[in-house]
Formats: C-alpha cells, sequence, structure tokens
C-alpha cells in the first residue's frame, strides 16, 4: 500500500477496518489510473524509489496484476465483487464476506459482471453466461437469470458483445 499511497497528503495512513460482512481498506491518495481500467492498464507507480526497492527485496511486484489476483480470488470463492471508492484525497477499497447471490443489490451484481468480464478479457477468453454462472456459483437452471444481468450490464455500456449479431444462446 505505501507503494500506492500519496505520501503528500501529510497525517493520513492506511487504514484497516474489519466488519462483520466486509473489510475497508482506506489509503491517501487517489490511483493513478482509471479505477473502470484498473485491471487492464500498465502498472504506475506514485513512488517509484520505494517500489524498486520493495522489488528488489521481492516484497512486490511490477507487473501490476495485483487487481487481477484480487478479483480472481473473489470469484474463485465466489465472494461479491471488490468495490473501489474514490474520495477527494483517498482510496477506499472494501472486501466483502460470502453473499449469496440471491442477496446481491444489483449494483454488487453488475461489478461482479463487469469485473468478471474485465478478467475473462486479459486471460484472452470472454464471458459466458455459464462461465458467469460458474462465477456466481449458481445453478444451470438460473440462465434466465444471469442472461438478464449481462443484457442489463450491455445496456449500460459496462460489457459489449464480441459479436452483436450472434444468437443470444451463444453471445461472449
Amino acid at each position: 500500500m505505501k507503494i500506492h499511497q500519496d505520501l503528500s497528503i501529510s497525517g493520513t495512513g492506511p487504514v484497516v477496518e474489519i466488519f462483520d460482512n466486509r473489510i475497508e481498506i482506506t489509503n491517501a491518495g487517489i490511483p493513478l489510473v482509471n479505477i473502470d481500467r484498473i485491471i487492464d492498464n500498465p502498472p504506475k507507480s506514485r513512488n517509484e524509489k520505494l517500489a524498486s526497492l520493495m522489488r528488489r527485496l521481492k516484497m512486490c511486484e511490477e507487473l501490476g496484476t495485483g487487481w487481477d489476483k484480487i478479483v480472481i480470488a473473489c470469484e474463485i470463492s465466489q465472494l461479491p465483487a471488490p468495490k473501489i471508492e474514490l474520495f477527494e484525497t483517498s482510496t477506499r477499497v472494501t472486501l466483502y464476506s460470502e453473499l449469496p447471490y440471491t442477496n446481491m443489490s444489483p449494483e454488487d451484481k453488475l461489478r461482479a459482471c463487469y469485473l468478471h468480464a474485465c478478467i475473462k478479457q486479459v486471460q484472452g477468453e470472454q464471458l459466458t453466461n455459464s462461465s458467469l454462472r460458474e462465477r456466481f456459483g449458481i445453478k444451470d437452471s438460473s440462465a434466465g437469470s444471469i442472461s438478464r444481468l449481462i443484457k442489463d450490464a450491455v445496456r449500460l455500456q459496462l460489457i459489449k458483445p464480441l459479436d452483436p449479431n450472434t444468437a443470444p444462446r451463444y453471445m461472449k
């Protein structure tokens, strides 16, 4: 976190708050990249000297795959997608505990759908109804609700079809 922290903002350090249903991590500064593109943007470091030292000590990596790993870990554990909130001089990341798909808010479902599409894209794959059902850990019988979620994500321009003219059954 210190690599990404804006040290020009005095008197603030990383804050980790643990609640029953979530963990909130707040850090001074806002990301150097657009949070909507945080998964596929090349890495940038605010404190390059510190980052260089930490890389040599094998305490961090240079690849910029931290967000990929966070999102993939949430998907494997079928947890709600992490949430990034920007404030005037800080950033808060919230990691949620287990929550069934049926209890997730529409916003949480859309965020998970978007991040799943991003992860699939950087892995050279595409989001499908099947992959999203697997991500949420829900049965094949819920294909209709996942189709509606995907349609909502497309309508809101969070994701776009690989081939908009393909049959809905084969949509990626």
